[in-house]
Parts: structure tokens; sequence; C-alpha cells
């Protein structure tokens, strides 16, 4: 994965709020697949993890999106620590991590904005941020830690994201993939799950585990989306029409694959010691996790990723 060096980024979507003091919330001890839990042992396990936004943010059906405390967010508890100030051109991507997550929402941010409205007649409107944290991290949808992964929160329409967890968790513990087009999968992944709520899909999740349920399809939906934006990667651009990749190869996509497998719900639960119990699964096994990631690499629209519809996920 290249970025074009001649590309400027915009890093008005993309913050980070440094180190948050936990203090219980979506990683306080709330059940993830496995039958583990956040916030103890092996409960870092997880990547993704709607889930924990359905049981507290769409717990009544998904028809309204409560904060945690009840009360609005109050973005002065998550001060800018200007980690992407420095983050300015594609050439910048290619030489730090942090650009190249900035340029990774621009792409989304391009790809969504034209694809959306042409494929499904709705109003596009962006994420409003990718929040990245260290420990813990105020959100719409509750207080959350580092325990979590990285997720959507649709009362606020920011993606959340601990960078130590791709290094900590998916690496060491899962033994997922270390390269450079995996991070950029997640928050493809979690972009999905903004274009779900920009729909209104995620009002159909009404079961939260087992194979065939809502929360399932939900997930492998997400994942049909990344799909879609990384067989369309390449030909974004920037806010000047700068292309914003240079290059993307068959082994970034295999990158994908390999994490999209890692996370499987079948592969966690082994991961864990524990058997495998396709009635605790909430995101879905590697092998439909891969399935629905290619039906979107190769779908000729977002209809191709309508796996609520599907029969056989």
């Amino acid at each position: 994965m290249r970025f074009n060096p001649k590309a400027r980024l915009d890093t008005s979507r993309v913050r980070d709020t440094g180190r948050g003091r936990n203090s219980g919330g979506l990683g306080g001890g709330m059940p993830i697949p496995g039958g583990m839990r956040a916030g103890g042992g092996i409960g870092g396990f997880i990547i993704i993890i709607l889930f924990v936004v359905l049981t507290q943010c769409l717990g009544n059906g998904g028809t309204s999106l409560p904060t945690g405390s009840g009360d609005t967010l109050d973005d002065s508890r998550m001060a800018d620590t200007e980690r992407y100030a420095s983050c300015q051109s594609g050439e910048d991507a290619n030489n730090s991590e942090d650009c190249a997550r900035v340029a990774v929402e621009n792409s989304l941010y391009d790809f969504w904005k034209d694809t959306l409205p042409a494929e499904t007649g709705a109003q596009f409107r962006p994420a409003k941020e990718i929040v990245t944290f260290t420990a813990a991290v105020p959100t719409g949808c509750g207080q959350a830690s580092s325990d979590v992964g990285p997720f959507y929160c649709p009362a606020d329409e920011t993606i959340y994201q601990d960078t130590t967890f791709f290094d900590e968790v998916l690496e060491r513990q899962l033994g997922g993939p270390s390269g450079a087009f995996v991070e950029p999968y997640v928050l493809a992944h979690e972009y999905g799950h903004h274009i779900q709520n920009v729909l209104g899909i995620m009002g159909k999740v009404k079961t939260q585990q087992g194979p065939q349920s809502d929360a399932v399809r939900l997930e492998l939906q997400a994942d049909c989306f990344a799909g879609r934006w990384a067989r369309a990667a390449s030909t974004t651009d920037d806010e000047t029409g700068q292309a914003l990749f240079s290059e993307l190869t068959d082994a970034d996509i295999k990158e994908a694959i390999a994490a999209a497998t890692a996370v499987g719900d079948d592969r966690i639960q082994q991961q864990s010691g524990g058997r495998v119990n396709p009635e605790q699964w909430t995101h879905g096994a590697a092998a439909q996790r891969v399935k629905w990631f290619q039906t979107g690499m190769q779908g000729a629209s977002i209809d191709a990723c309508d796996t609520f519809s599907a029969d056989d996920l």
C-alpha cells in the first residue's frame, strides 16, 4: 500500500484524545463473544464490537440512541493532542502510520460520498470523526476502555480506536496479521457501520447472538461494505482531484482477508481455549467474514451486501 505523495490530506475528521481514565462503561465487564468479558483476563479478544453498542445504545430495538450518561457528549473532555497536525500529504502518509490513518479516512469519505447517493439515493453524511485514544475515552455510548477494541458509536456517529489494539491484541493474542492494510480494513468495517446507520439498517437488529442473528448479519454486511471500498480505494481522490493511493496490491487485500479470518467468532473462541459455540456468535465465523468481504470486492453495487435477505450466510 502506497499513497500518492502529491495528495493533500484533510485532518478535520481525525482526532486523538490521548490517555483517558477508565471509569467503567463499555469496557467494564460487558459480555463479548465466546463467553469472555471485557475488562478481565483475555477480554481484549474482540474487534469492531458493535455488539456492545447494540446492547447499550440500541437495546430498545434501535429506535433511539441515548448517551451513556443520559446527557449529550461533552466534547470538552476530549481535548485534541494535535497528534495529526503534521499530516499534510500522501508522502506523510507513506512515512507515518498516523498520517496513513488520515489518508484512509479521506479515501473512505471520498468513496462513500459518491457511492451512497448514487447506489441508494440516500443523502451522504460523513462519520463525524475517527477518534484515537489510549486506555479509555468518553463516547456518546458511554465510557469505553481499550478492552472494547475499535468500534463505531451511532449516538455520536464517531469511530473510536485505541491504536495499541493491533499490536497487543490482534497480533499477539489472536495471531492476526501485521501488514499495513490491516488497520484500513478495520476502519473500512467501522465506516461500514456508519453507512448502515445513515441507511437506517441498524433498526433491523432485534436478535443479538447466534449464527443467523441480526447482529451477525449487521457485522457481515459491514465486512461487505469494507470490501466495496477496498475494491475502489485506488480510484479515490483528495479534495483537489489528486489520487490518494498510488498503489494497492493483491498482497494488501490478502492482509485484509487474513485480518477478517483472525477475528471470526469461531477463531476467537478457539484462541480463548474454549469450544466453538455458534449460539454465542455476534460477528460471524471466520469463513463468513472472508466470504462477505470478498462479496463486497466482487459486487457491482451495494445491493450485493444485503445480508439481511441472505438465506446462506
